[in-house]
C-alpha cells in the first residue's frame, strides 16, 4: 500500500503565523489555488481513494483532489484532525509563549499526538484497503506520524504537500516528502 499525507492548503491563520489546530479555519484563496495544483500533481500518479479530517481546510481540499482524480471522498475522520492547542488557538506562537510561557493550557501532548496519528493512520489504511490512498489531514499530525515512523524529528510540511510513505498498518516507511529538522 502507497499512501500520500497531504497538508491541507493555506489558510489566512496560516498566512499570518496563528496556530489553528482543531479550530475550523477555512482555506483562503491561495489555499485553494494549493490544493488545485497538489492534485494536479497527485493525478500523475495511480490513487484509489481519497479520505480526509473533519476540518473543513482539509475537507475542502480533499474534495478538490478528489474531482481531479476522478474520485468520491471515502471518509470523513475526526480522528485525522490537527494537534489541539488549546487556549493559545488563533495567537502566534510568540503571543503564546508571552501569555503562557512553554506549557499551554489544553495542548494536546505531543508524544499523544504522535500516538494518536499512528493509530488514526493505521486505522483508516486498514478500513479503506485499497493499493492508493490519498489521506488529507494537517501539518502537526504529519510531522507527528512521521517522527513516530521513521524515530526522527522531521519539518512540518509546507501546504498542500505531501509525504509518501509505504508499507500498511504497523509497518509504515517513508518514501519520499521527509525533510529533517
Amino acid at each position: 500500500m502507497e499512501i500520500a499525507l497531504v497538508r491541507h492548503g493555506q489558510t489566512d491563520f496560516n498566512l499570518h503565523g496563528r496556530l489553528q489546530g482543531t479550530s475550523d479555519i477555512p482555506l483562503n484563496e491561495t489555499g485553494i489555488a494549493q490544493a488545485h495544483a497538489a492534485a494536479r500533481l497527485l493525478a500523475d500518479e495511480s490513487w484509489d481513494a481519497v479520505v480526509s479530517s473533519t476540518l473543513q481546510r482539509a475537507m475542502v481540499t480533499a474534495d478538490i483532489i478528489a474531482a481531479e482524480l476522478g474520485l468520491e471522498v471515502g471518509g470523513r475522520y475526526e480522528s485525522l484532525v490537527e494537534r489541539a492547542y488549546g487556549e493559545v488557538e488563533g495567537l502566534t506562537k510568540e503571543e503564546a509563549v508571552a501569555r503562557f510561557g512553554e506549557e499551554w493550557p489544553g495542548e494536546e501532548p505531543y508524544d499523544a499526538l504522535q500516538e494518536r496519528a499512528v493509530a488514526a493512520v493505521d486505522d483508516v489504511a486498514g478500513h479503506v484497503a485499497v493499493d492508493g490512498l490519498v489521506l488529507v489531514c494537517h501539518g502537526t499530525f504529519i510531522r507527528a506520524f512521521v517522527d513516530a515512523v521513521t524515530g526522527l524529528e522531521t519539518r512540518t510540511p509546507d501546504n498542500a504537500h505531501s509525504v509518501r510513505c509505504t508499507g500498511g498498518p504497523g509497518a509504515w516507511r517513508v518514501a519520499e516528502g521527509l525533510v529533517l529538522r
